[in-house]
């Protein structure tokens, strides 16, 4: 049994990692800048590596798991000092940083700047003689649940609306794509603590199909015909995507420029391949007895008709 401290642990992912903790051997504390009476909880002032020393220390937390989201100066400011206290800690041994996602191109630099606080995170840490690595697991799967799927992951709509039996498919449809369920994540995520020695890259697949074959697949499942429109590479790259009916819902919260700006870019990285997550090495493998949710699974459990 190690102790485990989670940061941004109310997140959505980092909320189901510590759900997933609570299943386990291990001891999850949750790294929050707001108290709280939950016994589990450690206030923290990111802005004071001292202090973050001390929290580690005195909690004898043995790893670290970053679970901060991109918005905000999280990664940029908070992410980094935690990373230096961990460093600095004579309890902490490895540390996992905010990831959880694809394995960004350096390229992608061009359009997401705030991608530089990702990269600076990986380069510290390898200079570093913590044991760390970081998650690739491609696209959530939550996306596609509904909202019969347990996720605490905020609502998006990408490329497929099931609801509306709508689809704007990135590029072709033709490029294999990983999408893989927040809870399978974090089984992984706690199954790699007991690893001996961690690989930079953990690789974790739910599943692997094209965008063609996802619409395929959901046609099948919902006995319905999905009115499919593609958006080209081109319209991708002037950050503009096809508004599917159950965009304007997220508008609220997410304004449509905004919306169509950030959505682009992932749909391009599905489109170019970089939202596929190669098959060697992967935690699967060594852990073959955690099953995942696959597409056709997820569509047969929320929108079977």
């Amino acid at each position: 049994m190690v102790n485990v401290a989670v940061a941004g642990g109310t997140g959505g992912v980092g909320r189901t990692i510590v759900e997933a903790l609570g299943s386990s051997r291990h001891q999850a504390f949750v790294l929050s800048r707001k108290p709280s009476d939950k016994t589990q909880t450690v206030t923290v002032d990111y802005s004071d590596i001292d202090s973050l020393v001390s929290v580690l220390e005195t909690h004898k937390i043995h790893t670290v798991i970053s679970a901060f989201s991109v918005e905000g100066d999280s990664l940029a400011k908070s992410q980094k000092n935690l990373i230096e206290a961990a460093i600095r800690s004579k309890e902490t041994k490895g540390f996992i940083p905010s990831g959880f996602a694809i394995p960004y191109p350096q390229a992608a630099l061009q359009v997401l700047p705030q991608l530089k606080d990702y990269f600076a995170a990986i380069e510290t840490l390898k200079a570093s003689d913590l044991e760390w690595t970081i998650f690739h697991n491609g696209i959530f799967l939550d996306y596609f649940g509904g909202p019969g799927m347990k996720s605490y992951l905020k609502p998006n709509v990408f490329a497929i609306d099931i609801a509306s039996r709508v689809a704007a498919i990135p590029g072709t449809g033709d490029v294999p794509v990983t999408f893989t369920y927040t809870f399978d994540l974090a089984r992984f995520v706690v199954a790699a603590l007991d690893l001996e020695q961690w690989s930079e890259e953990s690789r974790v697949v739910g599943d692997e199909v094209t965008w063609n074959e996802f619409v395929g697949l959901a046609e099948e499942v919902t006995g319905s015909r999905f009115e499919t429109t593609y958006d080209s590479i081109e319209k991708l790259k002037r950050f503009e995507i096809t508004e599917l009916p159950s965009h304007v819902a997220l508008y609220d919260h997410f304004p449509k420029k905004a919306f169509q700006w950030f959505m682009s870019i992932f749909e391009l990285f599905t489109a170019d391949g970089s939202s596929h997550i190669a098959s060697d090495r992967l935690l699967n493998d060594q852990f073959p007895d955690i099953k995942t949710l696959t597409v056709r699974g997820m569509l047969e459990k929320y929108w079977k008709a």
